[in-house]
């Protein structure tokens, strides 16, 4: 299979990236003050979505630490970490609409 055929280098590749993006995830989701599981799912969910919108045979995307910041204020201003994770698929939506 294809797939397969790069699995002993693709491998390590991942692990070390992983090691790299989980502290980070869940660096960025506790100093926003959000739950620890959505930095997890937020890294997860965006190295599919990158891995699979991506051009390229060889990347590497992940979160951006500056973000923590302008996280933790969006969800002090709506109020709860929910009101804020509506308006980011809101805007999330907004986008896919106007291309």
């Amino acid at each position: 299979m294809q797939i397969f055929k790069h699995l002993n280098k693709d491998l390590p590749a991942s692990l070390v990236v992983l090691f790299v993006a989980v502290p980070l995830c869940l660096g960025i989701a506790l100093a926003s003050g959000a739950p620890l599981i959505s930095g997890i799912i937020a890294g997860v969910v965006g190295g599919i979505v990158v891995g699979m919108l991506s051009g390229s045979s060889l990347g590497v995307s992940g979160p951006a630490a500056g973000l923590a910041v302008i996280v933790l204020n969006a969800i002090d201003q709506l109020g709860a970490f929910d009101i804020f994770l509506l308006s980011v698929v809101i805007a999330g939506v907004i986008q896919l609409i106007m291309g």
